[in-house]
């Protein structure tokens, strides 16, 4: 699915349960009354499907990346080959699993939500220090997240505090507000993504289905070529320059040695006079060399 509408990775999430949280029946905020631990339990793939699941992205030709959730989670990736890691919003304080990551000295794509500006520049700089070339993501981690909640301005503050690749993972409904990061420019979006939102689970409901995501993904790079920043006359505007704008064109019958005014004068289309519109001042007071018929294009052989 994801290949077919022109995803460039697709993104799993590499969970050992026993390894990333203590036995609990805490539940998981108000996106499921099943507590976190079986829900977790629940979606874990085990080496065998994990690898499974990567050859099977080599063969689509599209990139395989995991989230892992425990050091024994990324030895398991390691051992795959993974190219990058991806940090979920969780894991950004957790000193320890960040480490074991810095260490595999591979990419880093960071999601910052639930954190504070201060525990994001300590995380930065612990990768930094380790020289792993690094991503953030603005995240807001609410299932699902109000727009009012999405902080889109927060990429622009990000770019100038860090200097970095900024892109966003965006867990509102739809693909408005990745449209719009990508608008403020994001280079990475991520979004979940499903087969069909009746599917159990409690992430189906914010998930795009195919046509979503292609439509994201189309609309991404729409906008990802439209983020020009020089303005002059292109030369596909030029064609439309010469029947959109307007000449100097006499507004009555003029008679030679009478002076142009406001009153004789008037511009038109098209372009292709001798005198643009944007002249149109610098002739009044002059006199016309000629008689000129009314309605014709004022050439600067009619001035005197």
């Amino acid at each position: 699915m994801a290949k077919k509408a022109g995803a460039d990775c697709i993104k799993f999430q590499t969970h050992i349960t026993e390894e990333e949280m203590t036995k609990t029946k805490i539940l998981p905020g108000k996106i499921s009354k099943k507590p976190l631990w079986d829900i977790i339990k629940s979606c874990e793939l085990n080496v065998d499907e994990e690898k499974k699941l990567n050859e099977y992205c080599k063969k689509r030709k599209i990139i395989f990346l995991s989230t892992p959730f425990s050091i024994p989670a990324i030895d398991r990736l390691e051992k795959i080959k993974m190219p990058a890691y991806k940090i979920g919003s969780g894991e950004l304080t957790n000193l320890p699993f960040l480490k074991a990551i810095a260490q595999t000295k591979k990419p880093v794509i960071l999601s910052t939500g639930m954190s504070e500006l201060s525990e994001i520049k300590e995380t930065v700089k612990l990768f930094k220090k380790s020289k792993i070339p690094l991503a953030i993501l603005q995240t807001t981690s609410e299932y699902p997240c109000d727009y009012k909640d999405v902080n889109l301005l927060v990429i622009d503050n990000y770019k100038k505090l860090f200097n970095l690749p900024v892109g966003i993972s965006d867990h509102s409904l739809g693909i408005y507000t990745v449209l719009g990061a990508v608008a403020r420019g994001a280079c990475i979006v991520e979004k979940h993504i499903t087969l069909d939102k009746k599917m159990p689970g409690p992430d189906q409901k914010i998930s795009l289905e195919f046509n979503e995501l292609k439509e994201l993904v189309k609309g991404c790079r729409a906008i990802k070529l439209a983020l020009g920043s020089t303005k002059k006359i292109l030369k596909g505007e030029l064609e439309v320059l010469n029947f959109a704008r307007e000449s100097v064109v006499t507004k009555e019958k003029i008679s030679k040695g009478e002076i142009f005014t406001e009153a004789n004068l008037i511009t038109k289309r098209p372009n292709t006079g001798e005198i643009p519109a944007k002249n149109f001042y610098m002739i009044l007071g002059k006199k016309a060399k000629k008689d000129i018929q009314k309605n014709k294009q004022l050439k600067f052989s009619d001035i005197v």
